[in-house]
């Protein structure tokens, strides 16, 4: 059995986000990059479905080379081999078109991305390879137990859960609930050596349409002020929350 994770990597969460460009580009400055949340428990299934069949796991990720440590991340995880297709991805449908290139003359039987990136939330890109390449494709994916080559997968929806049964080869977009958040992998020492003995190919773009165009990023505006009110001054609380926050 060959599983591909299909890796977005993206800002931490903690980083202070800025736009360049008269807010039409992202500024990396100083931003620290990590595996998409999503992406991790996919991750962590297809690592243990690895270990229960000897699966074969392997990563593509559509970026610059500065990402290539967050790959080799996941090589120190336990992928057997990475490929890094040198583009930018910023257009779902560019970034789709490379992995479905990618795809072309490979056998994977299951394809794990994450629901979604967490930096552009388009929760796009897997749902147009599954178009360009004719693969079968859930999202939202929860549950995922393997039968030979049928595949029964629980998928969220709005209030409650579904459960499909379907056939590989598979995309599935994961996310929390696909493993326990207690199951997550992080890299070991033995591990980490080990990832840099393993292969990472590095690939040439094809040529693909960009079909977004980013008009402007814009900011949540900053939060006002905070008045601390005496706990025994309720008169002047309920003033100011009838005649200036005007919730009363």
């Amino acid at each position: 059995m060959k599983i591909l994770l299909m890796l977005s990597v993206v800002p931490d969460t903690t980083s202070k986000i800025n736009f360049t460009d008269d807010g039409t580009r992202f500024d990396k400055t100083g931003i620290q990059f990590v595996i998409n949340p999503h992406d991790e428990f996919g991750l962590t299934k297809a690592m243990q479905i690895k270990e229960k069949t000897g699966a074969e796991l392997h990563v593509v990720h559509v970026g610059p080379k500065e990402n290539e440590s967050v790959i080799r991340k996941t090589l120190a995880i336990g992928a057997d081999k990475a490929f890094r297709i040198d583009a930018d991805p910023r257009d779902s449908y560019y970034t789709a078109a490379q992995l479905a290139e990618f795809l072309k003359d490979k056998d994977y039987d299951l394809i794990i991305a994450g629901r979604e990136s967490i930096d552009y939330n388009g929760s796009m890109v897997h749902g147009i390879v599954s178009a360009l390449t004719g693969i079968r494709f859930i999202n939202a994916v929860i549950g995922l137990e393997l039968e030979g080559d049928k595949v029964l997968v629980d998928r969220e929806i709005e209030g409650g859960k579904e459960t499909l049964e379907t056939r590989l080869p598979l995309i599935i977009g994961g996310q929390k609930g696909l493993v326990k958040e207690e199951e997550l992998r992080i890299p070991n020492m033995r591990g980490i050596m080990m990832a840099r003995r393993k292969p990472l190919e590095v690939l040439p773009p094809v040529e693909a349409p960009e079909l977004t165009e980013y008009v402007k990023f814009e900011k949540p505006p900053a939060k006002g002020s905070v008045k601390l009110i005496d706990k025994d001054n309720l008169d002047e609380l309920i003033d100011l929350l009838h005649n200036e926050a005007k919730v009363i």
